[in-house]
């Protein structure tokens, strides 16, 4: 999982440690920053590093190289193997929207749930609730959960490309976002930012990178800094504990503290 290797990074004793039998790194069940995976190559330079996808309910093999052997994009999870079929539901172009897989690998359903089943199965088709794109050369690219969306003044956004708004900045390591409920907008994006060993940066600084590479609707309102992100069980980011916080730091006051 990327959070796992967020933190195996900020061991200060990883250059004393030997690697060389060290070939591939495969990572998955979360999305991966530019930065974050840059950073990983840095303390792995030769070491092939995949970024993969699957899901319990459709199989662990979607996607896969390109058959006209295409580079992969740094980011992308691949080109859709051929055994299986992908389409795209509730997206505002043919090339975007979430995920349906049909493979031989689909569940027929969740055991004693027939209403769960009916909700994400339909004639053998998975409704992933991952939000993807599709590039010019039939690359997949990871944007959001459709239930980790949320709307401000009407625009829809997703944490995952703000958080690689903020971990872009070199002081970064990294970033969690979340909605905050806001009374004119429904809710604002606010982050949770752990910063690189000895780096410094202004929250305002921080505002100013986000408004300078991204939409202004993208950019987080308020800011704070973490020494560390917190963990839930499955080795991902908690999200809730981090909505919760934000919660009570706008009741306190807290946000500049």
């Amino acid at each position: 999982v990327p959070t796992m290797f967020a933190r195996l990074l900020r061991d200060p004793d990883i250059n004393r440690y030997d690697f060389s039998a060290l070939r591939k790194v495969m990572l998955g069940s979360a999305p991966i920053t530019l930065g974050l995976l840059n950073r990983i190559k840095a303390a792995f330079p030769g070491v092939e590093i995949t970024h993969g996808y699957g899901t319990t309910e459709a199989g662990p093999a979607v996607f896969g190289p390109h058959p006209d052997g295409l580079p992969t994009p740094p980011l992308s999870l691949g080109y859709p193997l051929a055994a299986g079929e992908l389409k795209f539901a509730d997206g505002h172009s043919g090339d975007e929207g979430v995920l349906m897989m049909r493979n031989p690998a689909v569940t027929p359903g969740y055991h004693r749930l027939p209403e769960k089943s009916a909700q994400v199965l339909q004639d053998g088709w998975y409704y992933s609730g991952d939000v993807m794109r599709r590039d010019e050369n039939g690359f997949y690219f990871f944007i959001g959960r459709a239930d980790d969306m949320f709307v401000c003044s009407g625009e829809n956004i997703y944490p995952g490309e703000v958080e690689k708004l903020l971990e872009s900045h070199p002081a970064v390591r990294q970033a969690s976002v979340v909605p905050l409920p806001d009374e004119e907008r429904s809710q604002v994006p606010v982050a949770f930012v752990v910063l690189q060993e000895g780096e410094s940066v202004t929250r305002e600084a921080l505002k100013q990178h986000t408004l300078a590479h991204g939409p202004a609707y993208q950019h987080p309102r308020r800011i704070a800094f973490l020494a560390e992100l917190p963990w839930a069980a499955t080795n991902k980011v908690d999200r809730q504990s981090l909505r919760l916080l934000a919660s009570t730091l706008e009741q306190e006051q807290g946000w500049e503290a």
